[in-house]
Formats: C-alpha cells, sequence, structure tokens
C-alpha cells in the first residue's frame, strides 16, 4: 500500500496540474499540439470523473503497470479526484525530445491559491501521446 501511495503523489500533481477549464491547444502546432491536446483530454476526463478513460487511454503503459494494472490505475486516479478542487491549468510550452517519442510540458496551474508550474512527461505509445509522469 506504500508503494501505491507514493506512486500516487506524483499523480496527484499531475491531475492537479491538468484539472480545471479546458486547456488551449491553439497556441502550438503540429506534434507539439498533439502533445498539448493529450494534456487537454486528461483535463477533460479528468472533470468528468472518467478514471477508467484515463487510465487506458490518457496515461502510458508503465505508469498504469506501476500503479497495479488498470484496476489499481483506475482506484489511483479515483482517489486523487477525489481529492481534487476545481482548478485551472494551461500548458505553457511543449519541448520535443530527438527521438521524436517522448515530450516535456509545462503545465500551469493554480494549487491552494498559488501559481505552480509542473513538468508533465509524455510518450508516443501505438501513434498517441500519453502521459508518463512528472
Amino acid at each position: 500500500m506504500r508503494r501505491l501511495a507514493l506512486l500516487c503523489l506524483p499523480l496527484s500533481a499531475l491531475v492537479l496540474a491538468a484539472c480545471g477549464n479546458t486547456v488551449s491547444t491553439s497556441a502550438f502546432k503540429g506534434e507539439q499540439r498533439e502533445v498539448a491536446q493529450a494534456i487537454s483530454n486528461l483535463q477533460a476526463d479528468a472533470t468528468a470523473a472518467e478514471q477508467n478513460k484515463i487510465c487506458a487511454d490518457e496515461l502510458a503503459g508503465a505508469l498504469v503497470r506501476r500503479l497495479g494494472g488498470i484496476k489499481g490505475c483506475e482506484a489511483a486516479i479515483k482517489s486523487q479526484l477525489n481529492e481534487v478542487d476545481n482548478l485551472e491549468a494551461s500548458v505553457e510550452s511543449v519541448e520535443l525530445a530527438a527521438d521524436g517519442i517522448s515530450a516535456t510540458a509545462q503545465v500551469k496551474s493554480i494549487r491552494e491559491g498559488k501559481k505552480a508550474t509542473s513538468s508533465v512527461l509524455l510518450v508516443k505509445e501505438r501513434g498517441k501521446w500519453r502521459i508518463s509522469g512528472l
């Protein structure tokens, strides 16, 4: 159980960073826009409390496995969503790695009344950008 809690701490920050109003992707083009869209998709699913969609569609396979597979992931996400207020977020920048299958997005949000920026890591799996961690 402690291991799950340790894995959920960064996941909590990720969900907090992605929740709130719709994340705009209009400032980005091409692959950068697709990365920003992945964060927007996470935000939409989190707002709708769709932990099943988050685990199946938005998170990288390695992260889902670390959370105990689909069922463990869904339980972890559900727990984290119960802790999240309706927060605003915006994708400030997207940096694509030279390998073409990983990226880092800087996501700005408001937590506990203060502005915070988080680095969100993504990987491209099966042709789609997925959240892999912080």
